[in-house]
């Protein structure tokens, strides 16, 4: 099996690569690199001691899009991570994420027609969902109106797939909605490398206790939560990698009941800001310098999944702690090679 990774050099994408190749498949990337660094697909070679094709292109741009299936035109499957994803960005330009993300899934999907390929993995978001009136969130939850455009552009995304689906019956598709991914490779040759200022959570606290950062501020203490801050869903990286992989074979073995199918992908609990600041403190042994602030546009107050039907059909099952996700995010911040503070080819 040849599966397409776009978005291969960013943080989920080169996990699930780790994930894909150790699981036997063949693994063609492409990726701008406009905001990844080629160099991550060297922590992959380290990690697997395989060397992955890859293609520098702007999944914007069509016809470059078509150049890669034209060299590779058995591809099987595709995961599609590539887009832009910093929900304070798509607040102040929103603009620039409907193009970049609603342009590239179309081009992608337009070489799925032109070139027949069977199977198709979106990464898609929690977000999806807004301010949930109930908790935790199933995949029947209504989605609510969207908190940024970039989760607009996620629930536009979805739609587009769904449509394509109905029409393409030679093909199947599976959309995960994923919670929040965090931590590393437990080799610390890969984990989120963020080349500005992280907005991520867990970049933000290695960040501050690495120094890079003098302090990290949490945003709202008035919610309606546990201790005031947001709730979120964290889960391991690896097992993110993971269900994708499960989702492939699920196509693959004709499992699906249906060729468009959507699955929750989370711990099945929430975590607030501050306890994921405690669960770092307790494995390091490390004091965080950090302030309470006011709540951020865009942020959703709680979220966090039922993933029964995942770890049913997907026969997958999230396995990594919070405690993990801090333990590995923190080796990687204290072995970061050069190349993970710069994008580039």
């Amino acid at each position: 099996m040849k599966i397409l990774v776009t978005g291969g050099c960013g943080y989920i994408g080169s996990h699930t690569i780790v994930d894909l190749i150790d699981n036997g498949y063949e693994v063609i990337c492409v990726d701008s690199n406009e905001r990844s660094n080629a160099a991550a697909l060297d922590g992959i070679k380290q990690i697997t001691g395989v060397e992955v094709s890859h293609f520098q292109v702007n999944l914007c741009d069509l016809e470059a899009t078509r150049k890669v299936f034209e060299a590779h035109p058995d591809i099987d499957g595709i995961i599609h991570f590539a887009a832009y994803k910093a929900v304070g960005e798509s607040v102040e330009k929103p603009l620039l994420y409907y193009q970049n993300n609603l342009n590239s899934l179309a081009n992608v999907l337009a070489c799925i027609e032109e070139f027949k390929v069977k199977y198709f993995i979106f990464s898609s978001s929690c977000s999806i969902y807004g301010n949930a009136d109930e908790l935790p969130v199933t995949e029947f939850t209504p989605m609510k109106t969207a908190e940024s455009p970039y989760a607009h552009t996620k629930q536009i995304g979805e739609g587009i797939i769904s449509n394509f689906a109905k029409i393409h019956p030679q093909s199947s598709f599976i959309s995960l909605r994923y919670f929040n991914p965090a931590g590393a490779h437990p080799s610390a040759l890969l984990g989120e490398a963020s080349f500005d200022k992280p907005s991520n959570l867990v970049p933000v606290i290695t960040d501050t206790a690495s120094g890079k950062r003098e302090k990290m501020m949490v945003f709202g203490t008035d919610y309606n939560t546990r201790d005031g801050s947001c709730v979120r869903d964290y889960i391991y990286i690896m097992d993110l990698a993971n269900a994708h992989t499960k989702s492939l074979q699920r196509l693959q073995n004709q499992k699906n009941e249906s060729n468009y199918e959507v699955f929750n992908v989370g711990i099945g609990e929430g975590v607030t800001v501050l306890e994921a600041l405690n669960a770092f403190e307790k494995v390091t042994g490390l004091k965080l310098n950090y302030e309470l602030a006011d709540r951020r546009p865009g942020d959703v107050e709680a979220i966090y999944s039922n993933y029964e039907y995942a770890a049913k059909a997907l026969n997958w099952e999230p396995k990594g702690s919070i405690e993990d996700i801090m333990r590995t995010a923190w080796a990687w911040q204290q072995n970061r090679p050069e190349w993970s503070f710069k994008s580039g080819g």
